[in-house]
């Protein structure tokens, strides 16, 4: 068996790989190449997208996921996959599409079928939610929102800091997709095949305290898949859904890595 030496970080919305920067030079500094991957168009600052946000209007799933797979196959070797929120939606997929030697989705975004809703949840994504003409636009959150969606466990201070650093609109087609796609037939962008047994090995990572994406959605998530492979779930008290940046992310990135490369597939 080979070890993977070769960690893929997926981004969500409302930030770009930029909200991967610590986790980057962590896992550099124990040996591994790194890619964390924009979203295609994404290759520009969080300035620069924040100046044209057409380019996140234009950006789709299945987009997102082509460029992603076509990063990963021309890799000599199966590496671990990391998603946080619609990263951890999209590294389902790309697990389910056979890529990778193990996952783990952060404070994930729920894939097709799981229709648990908190009322958190509804709260943080109703600046999208709230208008259907949402669908065709890049819709941004105001810091308040923000430090409710994102941070609400920091200090105002880091709240404030990490909002100028990151935050950019998100596609609201894409957020309105994945609330109706419980509700249209046949398969949708973030459909995957919960009996796949031949996916590689998923952790579930979720905060105690994430507003937008609380524990439940993961353990629904969870529970829906029904294949002969491993997946797990893990909890952390007290983190919020910008888990990456929040003190003491270390013990969780050390954590992901280790359980990764424990159940890798060969």
């Amino acid at each position: 068996m080979t070890t993977p030496d070769t960690i893929v970080l997926v981004h969500g919305f409302w930030v770009t790989p930029r909200s991967w920067e610590h986790w980057i030079t962590h896992y550099e500094a124990k040996g591994y190449r790194v890619i964390a991957p924009g979203y295609p168009g994404f290759e520009v600052e969080v300035e620069a997208l924040r100046a044209d946000p057409q380019i996140i209007v234009d950006v789709t799933v299945p987009a997102i996921i082509a460029k992603i797979e076509g990063i990963i196959r021309e890799l000599d070797h199966p590496p671990i996959i990391m998603g946080h929120s619609a990263g951890g939606a999209f590294t389902q997929i790309l697990l389910d599409h056979g890529l990778g030697a193990a996952g783990v989705a952060l404070n994930s975004a729920p894939t097709e079928g799981v229709r648990v809703v908190p009322l958190s949840q509804v709260k943080s994504t109703f600046p999208v939610l709230k208008s259907p003409a949402n669908r065709h636009k890049a819709v941004g959150l105001s810091l308040e929102e923000w430090t409710y969606a994102f941070t609400n466990t920091f200090t105002a201070e880091e709240s404030r800091a990490l909002y100028e650093r990151y935050h950019i609109p998100a596609n609201g087609g894409i957020l309105w997709g994945s609330v109706l796609a419980n509700f249209q037939p046949g398969h949708q962008d973030t459909w995957v095949d919960y009996h796949n047994d031949n996916r590689a090995p998923l952790l579930f990572i979720s905060g105690s305290e994430d507003h937008i994406m609380p524990p439940a959605i993961q353990e629904s998530n969870a529970k829906h898949y029904k294949s002969n492979t491993i997946t797990e779930r893990r909890e952390y008290e007290g983190y919020a859904h910008l888990l990456p940046a929040q003190k003491g992310w270390e013990e969780i990135a050390d954590y992901a890595l280790d359980w990764a490369l424990r159940h890798a597939k060969s």
